[in-house]
């Protein structure tokens, strides 16, 4: 019976998007409609006119697109800094003392970065690796715990024209060596840990083990945590030693619009992971665009994208999208359900988040433990809820709306992929939604 009721379901409700929703939507029904169609119809006009509105560059393209098969260029000719549009142009704007980043762990623990004090911990970050000898077109392996010094780090690479390569701080040491490898990384970022269910995970010790012959790293910046103090060998620096006395200013690369931005590899579950190179211009715009229309982002918004940097998910919706847009993130380390399964409702309450991100998996673990947990918690600030990652099964489509939206929230059910670097498909908040369905193709 459970499986005939969930068949109807995709075929025949439909959810409307509440009240509260559709009075502050930026984007109507009609006008995501009609801008669809404008972006297909002319789509070169169209995403000429948004990047000269929404990014700033330090010289304007000398033409919109350039296709010959099988490659193609956007805004050939453009020129900017993917890291002024996320950092600099926001801190000149008045935002400087807007928060970034809320991080927290498991523990309780807690440190907030305004724009202000992120540019300059980026800045400091990017004079760092230029002394020790990172230039454009170099790459550099991130390997890191969910961390405000990990995301610094990738903006820090961009701010510079180096490439970064992010990997999972869950990976073994055989994948980390695979990507550095790949990648001929010249520099390696790591931590000494991270810390899951309460355990330390040894992040450097996996590194010591994929560097070990690969002759062309040259040297592994180490962040060391609280109550740390190892004994660094050589090639070895200290992430906040490298950093001391350095220079809060460091001016941005001018870049190409079509230079490269990062390298990620995509899962693995089809194969040998590939390595996904993705370049500025059109990154930058599309993820902002996805961005602030998708998740209806505005001024006072508190964002949770509860992604790691180490896909694709928490590159576009954890680091570029929401600083590109100007708005403050949450940031999590560790297990979503530990010290209690009431951990992220606790997070969502007390930070009052008002868009929650977040993967099928997490909704079905949390179904598992009950409806309780999140009843014993506030979340009536939340106001659009996401799903990105795998396909949304109605039962937890219906679970996710009503125990954590409390039927108040609009659900956009994205899908994309490492590939594409933002939102393919999806419903924007004031569309109507089906369990199941992830919606209609987003603008171009």
């Amino acid at each position: 019976m459970a499986e005939k009721d969930e068949i109807l379901l995709k075929i025949n409700k439909v959810y409307n998007p509440p009240e509260k929703v559709i009075n502050k939507a930026l984007l109507k029904k009609e006008e995501f409609d009609e801008i669809y169609r404008r972006s297909i119809e002319n789509p070169e006009d169209f995403w000429a006119e948004l990047a000269e509105k929404e990014l700033y560059w330090f010289k304007k393209w000398d033409k919109v697109f350039e296709w010959n098969y099988p490659e193609y260029k956007w805004f050939v000719g453009g020129k900017l800094n993917i890291t002024y549009n996320c950092l600099d142009r926001h801190v000149k704007n008045g935002k400087r003392n807007k928060l970034a980043y809320i991080w927290t762990d498991e523990d309780g623990n807690e440190k907030k970065y305004t724009y202000g004090e992120l540019l300059e911990l980026v800045n400091k970050i990017a004079n760092g690796l230029k002394s020790i000898g990172v230039k454009k077109g170099d790459r550099v392996v991130i390997y890191m715990p969910l961390v405000v010094e990990q995301l610094a780090s990738m903006l820090a690479c961009a701010r510079i024209g180096a490439i970064h390569s992010v990997v999972y701080a869950g990976f073994s040491s055989n994948a980390l060596k695979m990507r550095i490898e790949d990648a001929k990384a010249k520099v390696v970022i790591t931590s000494t840990w991270t810390k899951r269910r309460g355990k330390k995970i040894d992040l450097k010790a996996i590194v010591d083990e994929a560097v070990d012959g690969l002759t062309f790293v040259e040297n592994i910046v180490v962040l060391q945590r609280e109550g740390d103090n190892l004994e660094l060998e050589e090639k070895e620096i200290d992430f906040y030693e490298l950093i001391k006395d350095k220079p809060v200013e460091c001016e941005p690369e001018v870049m190409d619009a079509e230079d490269p931005l990062f390298i990620l590899y995509t899962s693995g579950s089809t194969g040998k992971p590939k390595g996904v190179l993705h370049t500025i211009g059109g990154y930058n715009l599309y993820t902002h665009t996805t961005m602030k229309y998708v998740f209806d982002i505005h001024e006072d918004d508190i964002f949770w994208c509860t992604a790691d940097p180490g896909w694709i998910t928490g590159h576009s919706y954890m680091v570029y999208g929401p600083l590109s847009v100007g708005t403050t993130s949450v940031l999590a380390e560790g297990a979503p359900d530990y010290p209690d399964p009431g951990r992220w409702w606790s997070i969502i309450e007390r930070y009052r988040v008002n868009i929650f991100y977040t993967a099928p998996t997490a909704v079905r673990l949390f179904m598992k433990y009950g409806e309780e947990y999140p009843k014993k918690y506030d979340l009536s600030s939340l106001r659009v809820l996401g799903s990105v990652g795998e396909p949304i099964n109605p039962e937890a489509w219906i679970w996710y709306y009503e125990n954590i939206g409390k039927g108040q929230c609009s659900i956009v059910d994205t899908w994309w992929q490492t590939e594409t670097g933002g939102h393919m498909i999806t419903t924007v908040p004031a569309y109507p939604q089906k369990p199941g369905k992830a919606g209609k193709p987003f603008f171009g």
